[in-house]
């Protein structure tokens, strides 16, 4: 009996990762939003986060998790944001260290900012933790769209990813 359980678990384990591993989400069509949040990251998170801005479709970029040593000039610099877009519509977060505090800095820059519509652009490999924990965090009614960057994650990042996620899912309401 107790091997049957055990049996049943890896299956389900097994399926979880497959799906996981195998349909990561995509990129959301350009739809407006009040402001477009971008967890510091993997390639093409922060530049995704620009288009968005620069082509009308939100109104301001929170930038989330950046170290404490950078300085604005050189964000602006390494991305190429013109200083009439960093000084109307990018914020820099310094507080966040993980995808936990990448919400919780979320969070309360969105209500600082009344924001009520909301993009989410982070890795494809890691959009549905990351939105987990923003869900989590964020008042109830505001609307997230999810814009996963394609990306070539490893086996192994999927895999270490997967557990994450599994444990965000699971354990995580608990510290919440």
């Amino acid at each position: 009996m107790i091997w049957r359980v055990g049996l049943a678990i890896v299956l389900v384990w097994v399926l979880g990762f497959i799906w996981f591993a195998g349909w990561l989400p995509g990129p959301a069509p350009m739809e407006r939003t009040d402001a477009v949040i971008v967890p510091t990251g993997y390639a093409g998170r922060i530049e995704r986060g620009l288009e968005v801005v620069q082509t009308d479709s939100a109104d301001t970029l929170l930038v989330t998790g950046v170290d404490p040593e950078v300085k604005p000039g050189e964000f602006a610099a390494q991305f190429k944001v013109p200083e009439d877009v960093m000084e109307c519509c990018v914020t820099l977060g310094f507080a966040a260290t993980d995808t936990r505090g990448n919400a919780q800095e979320t969070r309360e820059w969105v209500e600082a900012h009344g924001i009520k519509s909301l993009r989410l652009v982070t890795s494809d490999w890691h959009m549905r933790r990351a939105a987990t924990e923003l869900r989590r965090q964020l008042p109830g009614d505001v609307k997230l769209i999810k814009d996963a960057v394609r990306s070539e994650p490893s086996l192994w990042l999927l895999l270490i990813e997967y557990h994450k996620w599994l444990v965000s899912r699971t354990v995580g309401p608990l510290f919440s």
